[in-house]
């Protein structure tokens, strides 16, 4: 590895990175607006820039430039030695500050990138405390430029990160450079709004805040707000993401840095698919039914309640009359505990894996004119090639649900088999688990269970299904437990409860960890050890790197 030398400091940096990129991986706080290490670069910003040794041209001795260099336009050279931290430094930065602020209005009490704002930081950091501008500042109305998106103009600084990903990224290019030199505007094409699938990402990489996102303007301060990190279980790809919450509420998702999976990334569905997490039709009680009545059992009763239906019925009427469905949209642990606790009740019992929902097909970016809207055309990339792909599989776990039950062994069945053999009245108690934020009972599925005697429906919303429940337990959305998604390619990435269940329900990992024979509070790190004894794979799990301040 490289060895440069910075501010009179040996570090050791990768291969081919800009100074700037190798400055901030290692600690230091050196301020930029245009670069960001998934953008193409234009040393545009003049914020970084920075001292450094070169030969001189008369005694081509080693000696500090007389001019200032951009770090994020200068890869590393093993031995090179470079200054951030000098008076023509100072000096430049302050200088290049005080251009910035010329016409930035001073709405920091109204703005919601307050709190997390490079130009704050900066001008807090390496500015003047005084202005010397007398004129009137350029104001400029807000605009708006898509569905999800308004354009503050006058708070742009120009760094064009937002031009290089509508066109480098998301291959849109909705998003342009109007005019030249001090009336340079960024705005989209005339007819032309920011819709693409990614648009989200635009706000994210704003260093300032000239594009704000509609759907989450005036709601929160940010620093109110707690970060939890989690995945996103809106595709199979399992974006890393991090949960902003306050008060037991989610107010936004935004991507974390996770090399070779999401990257900097995440789509607007993913980003903007949480809302069902506070749907006030949510199944919030446990229910158990005899006869005509409906109980509300305490969930201390739950596990022997449930164990004694089951074991009735397998000693009634056969092991083999037995099912549950594993739902995609559970947690790898959850789904373990689950088969365990099916297979410990009757080792004859059928294990199924839950459908699976498909929309369309894979959406490849960057896409070009010829892909047409989704992406998806004869001029989008191969997915291996893509820089993101939004996968037609709209669940998070099916390829761990599927390891589960391949691991677990004896009986079998896809769940088309499973709506056959049910509809045919092969199985007198069957275990349902859904949790998907989309209606996923179809009328067969209906038909079928009404064959079945007893019937427990795991789920988070009504379904046709509630009325024929013999006993109904809440599901927790992803945001409310803790354990980890096996994403399409086999990683195993973990996440964690960012909020509690909603009042007057237990989170799935605790009361299948009861139901299983476990003692104790639920753990998933617990029950993945235990996991990893008898599937090695989840021995070991895909955690997103931490990024450094201000790394992008």
């Amino acid at each position: 590895m490289p060895r440069i030398i910075i501010d009179g400091q040996t570090i050791e940096c990768r291969e081919r990175v800009p100074v700037l990129q190798a400055a901030l991986e290692a600690g230091w706080d050196v301020p930029h607006y245009c670069y960001h290490p998934g953008l193409s670069i234009v040393a545009s910003c003049r914020l970084c820039l920075m001292e450094m040794k070169m030969p001189d041209p008369k005694t081509k001795e080693l000696a500090w430039s007389p001019k200032l260099v951009p770090s994020c336009q200068t890869p590393v050279r093993d031995g090179m030695e470079v200054r951030f931290d000098s008076p023509l430094v100072r000096e430049n930065r302050s200088h290049c500050m005080e251009y910035y602020l010329l016409n930035h209005p001073l709405d920091c009490p109204v703005c919601d990138q307050a709190g997390e704002c490079y130009l704050q930081d900066y001008s807090y950091n390496f500015g003047n405390a005084t202005s010397r501008m007398v004129d009137p500042k350029t104001k400029n109305p807000k605009k708006d430029v898509g569905s999800k998106t308004w354009l503050y103009q006058d708070r742009c600084v120009m760094c064009t990160r937002c031009v290089r990903f509508c066109a480098e990224v998301a291959g849109t290019a909705e998003l342009c450079v109007t005019n030249r030199g001090n009336r340079a505007e960024i705005d989209v094409f005339p007819g032309i709004p920011l819709e693409n699938p990614l648009q989200g990402n635009v706000v994210d990489i704003c260093p300032v805040g000239a594009l704000l996102d509609k759907d989450f303007l005036m709601r929160q301060r940010v620093w109110m707000l707690r970060s939890t990190d989690s995945v996103c279980p809106g595709c199979s790809t399992g974006c890393a993401i991090g949960v902003d919450h306050n008060e037991g509420r989610i107010w936004r998702l935004k991507p974390r840095f996770n090399p070779g999976v999401n990257d900097w990334w995440m789509c607007d569905e993913g980003r903007f698919g949480w809302k069902y997490v506070h749907d006030p039709r949510r199944i919030t009680r446990a229910m158990i039914r005899r006869g005509a009545d409906e109980e509300r059992p305490d969930w201390q009763e739950i596990p022997d309640v449930l164990r004694f239906r089951f074991r009735a019925i397998e000693q009634q009427q056969g092991g083999k009359t037995i099912a549950a469905v594993l739902s995609p949209f559970m947690a790898c642990e959850e789904a373990w505990l689950l088969a365990k606790f099916i297979r410990g009740i009757a080792s004859e019992a059928t294990l199924v894996v839950g459908p699976a929902p498909v929309v369309g097909g894979d959406q490849c970016f960057p896409r070009t004119h010829s892909s047409g809207g989704n992406g998806n055309g004869d001029g989008a990339p191969p997915a291996d090639k893509a820089r993101f792909v939004i996968r037609a599989e709209k669940c998070p776990n099916r390829r761990g649900v599927e390891r589960i039950v391949e691991r677990m062994g004896g009986a079998r069945l896809s769940f088309a088999e499973f709506i056959d053999a049910a509809g045919k009245g092969q199985f007198a108690a069957a275990w349902i688990s859904g949790g998907s934020p989309t209606p996923w009972v179809e009328k067969p599925l209906v038909q079928a269970m009404g064959k079945v005697g007893f019937v427990l429906l795991h789920d988070i919303l009504p379904s046709d299904l509630l009325p024929l429940a013999g006993a109904v337990l809440p599901a927790c959305a992803w945001a409310e437990r803790e354990g980890s998604f096996m994403n399409h390619t086999g990683l195993v990435q973990p996440f964690e409860a960012a909020l509690p269940p909603p009042e007057g329900a237990q989170r799935d990992g605790q009361y299948l960890y009861a139901l299983s024979g476990q003692v104790g509070l639920y753990r998933a790190e617990t029950v993945r050890a235990m996991m990893a004894q008898e599937m090695p794979e989840f021995a070991q799990v895909h955690e997103a790197p931490a990024a450094a301040e201000h790394a992008h």
